[in-house]
């Protein structure tokens, strides 16, 4: 799961229960955003779940969330339901390690898991889906990748506006990248993928990928230079890519991309930790520094990335980023124009230990504290 000790270690395990807003700011002269007036919210405490981890829009304006060990559950008007899926038994929490990520494709006919198994594999597992149902008979395996540590997994995965998957990995683990996967382009290791589940067996390869054309990079890679992307996600307005990607033990940064990108950024790591070279590295040629940083002096280690929000709840927070940190809680808010961030604000609410957000279907945020709370972010 996510990262962040001064020894790049682990959040923890199953026990793990263990800014920014902005109205018309700009800029001030040294570059660095203004802080702005924040849009007015509190937290809607919805359900109580056992670790719940991740979370994605369902059929039926239904949110179904993931919990950690390895269960899925729906939850509608009436609360948070029993179990629609439950591999426990063949997930583990150790280290980082579980179920990390769900999301169904456009057209709810499919639900797609991201989990590392008992041997600490990351795995991508597809289910069909009937009237609202998961089908087990019809779960097939999609795509898996080794992982050397128990740390760094990644495992969150979304569908695109173009219809495709994309798989987040990290550099899979340990501290400071020992293996150098992040800037090798022949590993999947450190990278976003973008895959097409449905155009092969397992899976096709978008002909338009960046890399298909390089004998000597996976064809699979869409960007890379990641360290731990935990959290990312696509602009339900503009199409936009924003990930949070946790720093090693100075720097947390969120990186962009727009939506007619075709690939092929590199975020930096390990060479770059955010703006900054990494212990004497050099700055690639073609690095795509972060639109956001923050540094290890305050309360935050280890960053949360969510979604730009869209929903009709809070005008105030339209068309702003909202994401937090694990270790510090406060949820937060970016206004962007053109790749550039123009404020910042702090929403005056904590959310706990803050593991993911989860954008509804209506547009609506709801934030997960790995404690067990799921809350939605409400006008105030």
């Amino acid at each position: 799961m996510k990262v962040r000790t001064k020894s790049s270690a682990i959040i923890g395990t199953i026990c793990m229960v263990a800014s920014l807003t902005l109205a018309t700011a700009y800029a001030d002269e040294s570059g660095a955003p203004r802080q702005a007036r924040a849009a007015e919210v509190t937290l809607e405490e919805v359900a109580t779940a056992r670790n719940p981890v991740a979370g994605t829009a369902g059929p039926g304006d239904t949110v179904w969330i993931a919990e950690r060990a390895g269960t899925v559950r729906v939850l509608d008007d009436q609360g948070l339901g029993e179990p629609v899926l439950d591999i426990s038994g063949e997930t583990t929490t150790d280290g980082e390690r579980g179920l990390l990520g769900v999301t169904f494709d456009k057209e709810f006919a499919h639900f797609y898991i991201s989990f590392t198994d008992r041997e600490g594999t990351s795995t991508v597992d597809e289910f069909a889906v009937r009237d609202g149902r998961i089908q087990p008979d019809t779960r097939r395996t999609v795509l898996t990748q080794t992982q050397p540590y128990a740390n760094h997994n990644g495992g969150d995965i979304q569908f695109g506006p173009d219809g495709y998957l994309y798989i987040a990995f990290g550099d899979g683990g340990a501290g400071g990248d020992p293996h150098g996967n992040g800037q090798n382009l022949d590993t999947l290791l450190g990278k976003l993928l973008r895959i097409d589940p449905s155009g092969g067996e397992p899976y096709a390869i978008p002909s338009d990928n960046p890399f298909v054309d390089d004998p000597n990079a996976k064809d699979e890679i869409w960007a890379y230079g990641l360290r731990n992307p935990w959290r990312f996600s696509f602009d339900s307005g503009t199409g936009d890519l924003l990930i949070g990607d946790v720093g090693q033990n100075a720097w947390e940064e969120i990186d962009w991309a727009p939506a007619n990108s075709k690939g092929g950024e590199n975020y930096g790591w390990s060479s770059m930790e955010g703006n900054h070279p990494f212990r004497g590295g050099t700055e690639p040629a073609n690095h795509v520094p972060p639109v956001h940083e923050y540094d290890r002096n305050g309360l935050g280690c280890s960053v949360t990335g969510g979604y730009v929000y869209r929903g009709e709840a809070i005008p105030d927070l339209e068309g702003q980023y909202v994401f937090s940190d694990y270790c510090d809680g406060t949820v937060r808010a970016l206004r962007m124009e053109n790749g550039k961030v123009t404020g910042e604000s702090d929403l005056g609410v904590n959310a706990g230990q803050v593991v993911s957000f989860v954008q509804g279907g209506d547009g609506e945020l709801y934030v997960l504290d790995i404690g067990g709370g799921v809350s939605r972010i409400a006008p105030a």
